[in-house]
């Protein structure tokens, strides 16, 4: 009987780490030509950040010229995007 031809089992990888992972995924990300960009955001959850969007709503709202200004967003803005 003649010898089976031997055949190369892949090596078993070892799982990589969540460090690895990410440095990997913004290598692939930067060779796009994008680059890591951080934001800071209200945090919506503080019900201090709640407070004061509220009272600058409302100051907004008694704005002098606010009925100009919508009529401007509505006359520059196109409506139909959002259909």
């Amino acid at each position: 009987m003649p010898a089976k031809p031997k055949t190369k089992r892949p090596k078993i990888k070892q799982p990589k780490t969540a460090q690895e992972r990410m440095r990997a995924h913004r290598t692939r990300l930067r060779a796009q030509g994008l680059r890591p960009v951080q934001h800071w955001v209200p945090d919506l959850r503080d019900p201090r950040v709640r407070v004061a969007i509220r009272r600058e709503a409302a100051l907004l709202a008694k704005h002098p010229e606010n009925a100009a200004i919508d009529d401007w967003i509505d006359a520059a803005y196109d409506w139909n995007e959002w259909k």
